[in-house]
């Protein structure tokens, strides 16, 4: 007994360093990726690689000394930050075939969308998808204490009106630091089935009273990017809402910048003035997690090549962007320093100043990754070919790159103070920066 109290102590010693924490997708609530205190890059070398039971298409998190980890098999690892050496492992459910899905791309679908770690109840929290004996598929999330994996909170959690069959999280997790936690939902790839875009607060103490906001159209507008919710230094919270069923006629809340109370109450959006053509044609805003700047301007772009800047405190409505011009489509989340955007593009990971007057400039792009790109001290990091790219932040230019294996399409990398985490798809990957 004493050696299982002092193992137990020794695990939650880990996690109530405070020292460090990458919680989140991208670092912090407003999705800015930027870790300026890390170790300043001159190379990069190898310091562990875990196989584990599943894909890992969500980012690690890090708390304290702790790596997190979740796979597509329903599982959730904790494993030493600098040696990869497992400290707890807890599998939740069985995850869903693909065979038994109306559509999508992922098999089996478990975990997909990033963790996240709420500091005030020292949880992690992850969203399952599993599957019960009848075939009824089943979304709910987990409060996992961070030192032990004790399972603290499970609830089942379901977008109304809607055939669960045909909803995914993908998108991250959110924490407000308010005592509440951001699942948002969108659907399969293939977007088939009964599915709306949504976003759920809950409780971070299991406390009763969730809410959910569901975008009101009739079909589709799924809540999807990688990023997931983006919340404010307020509270409120942004998505990026994808195409939705209506192409004419009344505007139904799709294609849009929509900002959102804890309460799950619709405060405010932007909508592009063809967002009825942007519908029809799937060249929605939803692909790309907003990029909240340091001084309140939001750089939006999406699957048509259009970038928009709006105002966070007052979207605009629809046409109601402070500047449009051509920029690029792009896919995922990207990373922000101050008024800096370093853009996910389909052709290149793009850098963007977002200038004072609510103009952008677009300075450069590179075609050797167009992954979602976290900036560390020195370079930014980012994925693509089976590889770990960093990238000069003034002009773009290759400065080292690794080998990692095969990642997913929207595969984040995580930082550490002096090392870059990568999930795959066969586990997680460590590599040190010197």
């Amino acid at each position: 007994m004493r050696r299982l109290l002092a193992l137990t102590a020794l695990l939650l010693a880990a996690v109530s360093s405070t020292a460090f924490t990458w919680p989140t997708d991208h670092g912090d609530a407003r999705r800015t990726g930027s870790l300026p205190t890390q170790t300043r890059f001159h190379a990069l070398s190898r310091a562990f690689g875990v196989t584990l039971d599943g894909a890992v298409y969500g980012s690690p998190i890090v708390v304290g000394s702790s790596l997190i980890v979740a796979t597509e098999n329903d599982s959730v690892y904790s494993l030493d930050v600098n040696t990869g050496g497992q400290r707890w492992f807890k599998h939740l459910h069985t995850p869903v075939s693909r065979s038994a899905l109306p559509c999508g791309n992922i098999d089996p679908l478990g975990i997909t969308g990033t963790p996240v770690y709420d500091a005030a109840t020292k949880r992690v929290f992850v969203v399952t998808e599993s599957a019960d004996p009848t075939s009824v598929v089943r979304h709910e999330i987990f409060g996992l204490n961070a030192g032990t994996g004790a399972v603290q909170v499970n609830r089942r959690v379901e977008v109304p009106g809607t055939d669960p069959k045909a909803e995914q999280q993908r998108a991250a997790l959110a924490d407000d630091g308010r005592g509440n936690i951001f699942v948002a939902f969108g659907g399969l790839a293939g977007d088939c089935g009964n599915y709306k875009g949504a976003v759920i607060s809950l409780k971070a103490s299991g406390a009763l009273g969730a809410t959910a906001y569901v975008v009101p159209t009739a079909r589709e507008a799924g809540i999807w990017a990688a990023g997931g919710p983006v919340v404010a230094a307020d509270g409120t919270v942004y998505v990026a809402v994808g195409n939705g069923a209506s192409t004419s006629g009344a505007y139904d809340y799709s294609d849009s910048v929509t900002r959102l109370s804890a309460n799950s109450r619709r405060l405010d959006y932007f909508a592009p003035a063809g967002w009825a053509n942007d519908n029809a044609a799937d060249l929605d805003l939803g692909s790309l997690t907003p990029a909240y700047t340091s001084s309140g301007l939001i750089l939006q772009a999406g699957k048509s090549g259009e970038g928009y800047v709006l105002r966070a405190s007052s979207l605009g409505h629809i046409g109601g962007q402070s500047y449009r011009a051509p920029l690029c489509a792009a896919f995922g989340v990207s990373a922000i320093t101050g008024n800096t955007v370093y853009l996910p593009c389909t052709n290149g990971v793009t850098r963007v100043e977002v200038n004072a007057n609510g103009t952008f400039t677009k300075r450069w792009t590179t075609s050797l990754s167009s992954g979602s790109p976290v900036a560390g001290n020195g370079a930014l990091y980012a994925l693509g070919n089976g590889n770990l790219y960093a990238l000069s932040g003034s002009n773009g230019a290759q400065l080292g790159s690794i080998a990692v294996g095969a990642t997913t399409r929207f595969a984040t990398p995580a930082l550490g103070p002096d090392k870059v985490y990568v999930g795959t798809t066969t586990g997680v990957v460590a590599i040190k920066v010197a």
